[in-house]
């Protein structure tokens, strides 16, 4: 069995880092992905959350910005939990074991 996404896409929000205790470093991130709807004629947007630990994480968070080009190679995985109501609730996330910056300096401007 395989489990892997690749996407490229624009960055959503500049990274959010979290440090922890332990010396570890995490960045989340979403990444717009556009595609074709044929049925409704029209180019749709797909949001995607991107979690990255360690070095790729700290190389995000010194370079990675809103609207940066960005190419994400990972895997997907859930998070699965119950809200303080009873509801369970899922969401997917991409972790990243690749990140590439595909941008150049005149996207920067």
């Amino acid at each position: 069995m395989v489990n892997s996404a690749v996407i490229v896409g624009r960055v959503g929000q500049d990274p959010e880092m979290k440090y922890f205790d332990s010396g570890k470093v995490k960045v989340t991130f979403s990444v717009a992905v556009n595609r074709w709807d044929s049925r409704t004629k029209e180019e749709i947007t797909d949001w995607f959350p991107v979690e990255l630990w360690d070095k790729q994480a700290e190389i995000a968070g010194e370079w990675v910005k809103k609207g940066s080009l960005v190419g994400i190679e990972g895997r997907l995985s859930s998070n699965k939990w119950t809200t303080p109501d009873g509801e369970s609730l899922e969401r997917f996330i991409i972790r990243c074991t690749n990140l590439r910056l595909l941008g150049s300096k005149k996207d920067e401007n």
